[in-house]
């Protein structure tokens, strides 16, 4: 067994001092007191490895120019077929970076250019390439607001309204949810269905989330009706211009789930006029569900951990910093072996060279699955 020792540990969800963590092949054996048998390999400060739950890395890659984006396909504006990973170059610049600095798991999901992009996944940065990297489905990826209405000039019957982008969407939902009922009642079988509408049947039947892009708070209102009418659980990602109480009210009401972000990146478009880092207040006290993400090219997956800083001014504590990156999109994301730092969990973890909060400090070993990553 090798193992390393956390004069600190930040295992996730709390803080220990003066233990080990002592793994085998890819999972962690021992966290405890006692030395364990077996190759010390590093000593420092450990945390888990980050997860970010909303990027689109190897889709808009490092040192590419934009057309060469993989991102948003112009086609059709519903694409639910789509698959992100189908998309990913593994020899994006980015992953080494994202990988030196413990990002060593990202969820990769299309673009918000269309109502509804295609499948998003959960991969390792660390894989050789798409098969290595591929984890699971994550959910798919639906838009709201300005972005599906800005692609007018794209292939097919494009909205130029959130009036015609909520018209679309409630019309797929209700033709899918009629054959539905035909399918459960025996009046058609699924193999008379056609695949788009298959796929939204299994929305309806809570087999696959909705990983729902929403800034504005009447948007984010608009996908709670569609919660309140169809039963859907999304996966409210962004909310960058989420500012009043009341908005965290309804979201906690429905026990909906939120990836925050991306912080520090500049408010582009009206419907991030009220973005600002000072809203982590009203989120942080909100009691709601929530991790950080990156949005990745938007703010550089590198420098993801870097946002944690506007929720220690209101007062979160380190522990609870790292969890928004670890334990919590675990959560949110249905990864059971992942995001914390205990027994039977993946061993996907680094040792710091000094306080991860110190801006001299960096992750001196990287440890991916039980495989060395970086070892400086």
């Amino acid at each position: 067994m090798k193992f390393v020792k956390a004069d600190i540990l930040y295992d996730g969800r709390g803080v220990q001092k003066d233990v080990f963590v002592g793994f085998q092949d890819s999972t962690i054996k021992y966290v405890g007191k006692k030395k364990p048998e077996g190759e010390m390999i590093g000593e420092g400060i450990v945390t888990p490895a980050f997860i970010d739950p909303h990027s689109h890395i190897g889709l808009d890659r490092a040192g590419e120019p934009f057309m060469e984006s993989e991102a948003n396909d112009k086609l059709a504006p519903m694409m639910p077929l789509g698959r992100a990973i189908d998309g990913v170059y593994m020899d994006d610049s980015a992953f080494t970076e994202s990988i030196e600095n413990n990002v060593l798991y990202s969820v990769v999901l299309p673009g918000s250019g269309n109502i509804m992009g295609g499948m998003g996944c959960l991969i390792r940065n660390f894989g050789k390439n798409i098969k290595e990297s591929y984890i699971k489905d994550i959910g798919v990826k639906m838009a709201l607001g300005y972005n599906p209405r800005s692609t007018t000039d794209w292939k097919g019957e494009r909205p130029t309204t959130r009036m015609g982008v909520s018209a679309i969407i409630r019309s797929k939902f209700l033709a899918a949810k009629k054959t539905k009922a035909m399918v459960d009642s025996g009046k058609k079988s699924i193999e008379e269905v056609d695949p788009e509408t298959e796929f939204l049947i299994s929305i309806l039947n809570g087999n696959v989330k909705i990983m729902c892009h929403v800034h504005k708070e009447d948007d984010a209102l608009f996908l709670m009706s569609l919660v309140d009418h169809f039963g859907i659980r999304p996966i409210i990602n962004h909310g960058g211009d989420f500012h009043t109480k009341t908005i965290f009210e309804e979201i906690k009401k429905r026990d909906m789930s939120l990836v925050y972000g991306p912080m520090d990146s500049h408010p582009y478009k009206v419907e991030l006029k009220h973005e600002s880092w000072r809203n982590v207040e009203l989120l942080q006290n909100s009691g709601i569900r929530f991790a950080l993400i990156s949005d990745h090219p938007v703010i550089l997956q590198r420098n993801l951990f870097l946002t944690t800083r506007h929720f220690m001014r209101f007062g979160a504590t380190r522990e609870q910093c790292i969890s928004y990156l670890t334990s919590r999109p675990a959560e949110i994301l249905g990864l059971t072996d992942l995001g914390t730092v205990e027994p039977d969990k993946i061993a996907s973890f680094s040792v710091w060279n000094g306080d991860p909060f110190s801006m001299d400090s960096y992750p001196r070993l990287v440890i991916g699955e039980g495989k060395e990553l970086v070892n400086e």
